[in-house]
């Protein structure tokens, strides 16, 4: 199958805008709570009426502020209710917003800011008044700074109380479908970023498509919010869960997520596959401090044994008596750690990998792998709790069409696809096929019941010297899952054959150090030589390398002692590697890779 073409089953109203969602809602179930907001160890429900009546008070605020329809104003804000207050009473001002990552340097804000023409920036914290203080004077155009952290909110609220309710209702209908509702920079792997042109129809019919077809996800559910709202993924989804009348809390800190999920008990998650790692991985650490790391992992083979079967319909007695005894010993506790009540996560960005996904499967959580990017306002394709398939990111949403190229690029048209990048009609024609089809750069496949498998990048694919094609996530995601790696790098671009840069996790080594009978406080340029760290790496790879022929196999690695972070600038903000500036930081380690026989370079391993 070459093309998926699921027809909408909303009827897409053309003088709506994402207003008109949080009006509904009010106006279908005033009294339900749509947020939650914590309150020393509990939560303190906020309704839909409460909710609408709070972004009224702030669009008010606003206005007498002089904020004028169509104005953009950059954000720079955590993961907070906050974020969808202000998001919200931009709307009903007539305004929009363009989200700033909290972590973005001086130039980045400075970019952004003066590339939108922002005339304004709402900012949290004396940290982002401090970075933006570095380039205030080069932004003639930022005529009114709010900031949350000095209480401008509250003074906002207060000034506005005079502003007429008629007001507030005239300005949320002046957007119609067709107009901006947000302008997105995307955070791209390679040079700057592009402001991605997102509608209130986008936002609008892919929320109420999207409700219908994740309806038995959404149904009296409650989400814990914890990445960042100034991505569009965890963006979309919290004006999604506005329109499904969804509880939502947030957590910013992830230090502290366990305890949140433990007092929240969210229903449904929204992560990327590194935060389901993470789960598996602490845990079966921690069963290794305990002693119970042959327990863990027998466990963690049964479920994913169990799983499998479910999968084809057949469960022998002897297994179910295994996982009966498990779903006692670990995986209720797993289940109870995350709050006891989640049966399904939606998991983008990148592949989870099927031994997650069957591991999370036997623990009755349903992880609905998404597929989609800034261009399409996040989700194109998703997972059904009703026709679930590990290992694929499910068929396309209803009113998209998924097609494949003839060179494996997977090319998207939709009620989900943006209108254009924002002052740059080159690339918006570069990016569009004639016949109107977003082309995403990512490779993958449709299968015969329409369900999209992602296969790679198709900027990505390596070719090697030898004119071998290799797609880097299928090596490097296999890899990343092994509790000390960081990140992974496949390289081997004209090279005679394929290699690694790896990184360690370093929140994850001390704990699997100590476990292994080593000191857990070495440094990571320690660890990178340490012949335990060493090996481990190597069982990893060798793992990877047995599912590819041996012209794909990786045939060296280098540990680099560092970590790839946002601020380092080799990943992005929703935790993907930026491979153009990586193989540009580390050209040198790569070509000793490929240079001779050493096994130790300028404190660097390398494994052949």
């Amino acid at each position: 199958m070459n093309l998926a073409d699921i027809p909408a089953v909303v009827e897409a109203k053309p003088h709506d805008n994402a207003t008109d969602l949080l009006v509904d809602r009010v106006a279908l179930t005033p009294d339900l709570p749509i947020f939650a907001l914590p309150n020393g160890g509990g939560w303190t429900d906020v309704t839909a009426r409460e909710f609408h009546a709070q972004v009224v008070a702030l669009a008010k605020g606003l206005v007498s502020a002089g904020v004028q329809p169509g104005d953009r104003f950059g954000f720079i804000c955590k993961t907070k209710y906050e974020w969808s207050l202000v998001d919200f009473a931009a709307w009903f001002a007539g305004a929009l917003l363009v989200p700033i990552y909290e972590t973005s340097s001086p130039s980045q804000i400075q970019w952004i800011l003066e590339d939108s023409e922002a005339v304004g920036l709402i900012l949290e914290t004396t940290e982002h008044a401090n970075r933006f203080d570095e380039v205030r004077a080069d932004l003639p155009n930022i005529a009114t700074v709010i900031r949350m952290d000095t209480g401008d909110i509250e003074k906002l609220i207060t000034a506005g109380a005079e502003v007429p309710d008629e007001e507030i209702e005239r300005r949320r209908n002046i957007a119609n479908a067709e107009d901006t509702a947000t302008l997105i920079y995307t955070s791209g792997s390679t040079g700057r970023p592009k402001g991605v042109v997102l509608t209130h129809a986008n936002f609008v019919e892919t929320a109420r498509n999207a409700s219908f077809a994740l309806n038995t996800v959404l149904d009296g559910a409650s989400t814990l919010l914890f990445i960042t709202i100034a991505h569009v993924f965890a963006r979309f989804i919290a004006v999604l869960c506005v329109h499904a009348g969804v509880k939502v809390g947030h957590e910013a800190d992830t230090t502290q997520l366990l305890p949140a999920l433990g007092s929240f008990k969210p229903t449904f998650l929204l992560a990327v596959p590194r935060v389901f790692e993470k789960v598996y991985n602490s845990s079966e650490q921690k069963a290794e401090a305990g002693g119970k790391g042959k327990i863990f992992r027998a466990a963690a083979k049964t479920a994913i044994e169990h799983s499998k079967a479910s999968e084809n319909g057949s469960v022998g007695l002897g297994l179910k008596i295994k996982f009966a005894l498990f779903e006692k010993l670990v995986y209720g506790k797993l289940k109870a750690a995350l709050g006891g009540n989640v049966r399904y996560a939606v998991s983008g960005s990148a592949p989870l990998g099927e031994r997650l996904g069957h591991f999370y499967h036997s623990l009755d959580i349903k992880i609905l792998e998404g597929y989609g990017l800034t261009e399409t306002t996040a989700p194109a394709s998703v997972g059904r709790p009703e026709s679930f398939k590990i290992g694929t990111v499910g068929p396309p949403l209803p009113g998209v069409a998924i097609r494949i190229a003839d060179d494996g690029e997977i090319e998207v048209k939709g009620v989900n696809v943006f209108k254009e990048y924002w002052k740059n009609p080159e690339a918006t024609a570069e990016a569009f096929t004639e016949d109107g089809f977003f082309k995403t750069g990512d490779v993958g496949e449709l299968g015969s019941d329409g369900q999209l498998r992602i296969t790679g990048r198709k900027k990505e694919i390596i070719v090697t010297a030898g004119g071998k094609n290799v797609a880097p996530a299928y090596l490097e995601d296999p890899i990343r899952a092994n509790p000390i790696i960081g990140q992974v790098t496949v390289v081997g671009d004209q090279k005679p054959f394929i290699a690694a840069l790896i990184t360690l996790d370093g929140e994850m080594l001390p704990t699997w150090l100590g476990n292994n009978g080593e000191n857990a406080k070495m440094t990571l340029i320690e660890a990178a030589k340490n012949p335990k760290v060493l090996a481990e790496i190597q069982r990893a790879v060798d793992d990877a390398n047995s599912r590819v022929s041996r012209a794909e196999s990786i045939r060296k690695f280098v540990i680099l002692p560092l970590e790839f972070t946002e601020a380092s600038g080799h990943l992005t903000p929703k935790m993907s590697t930026k491979r153009n500036v990586i193989l540009k930081d580390f050209a040198v380690q790569i070509e000793e890779l490929y240079s001779g026989p050493s096994t130790v370079t300028q404190g660097f391993s390398i494994r052949h």
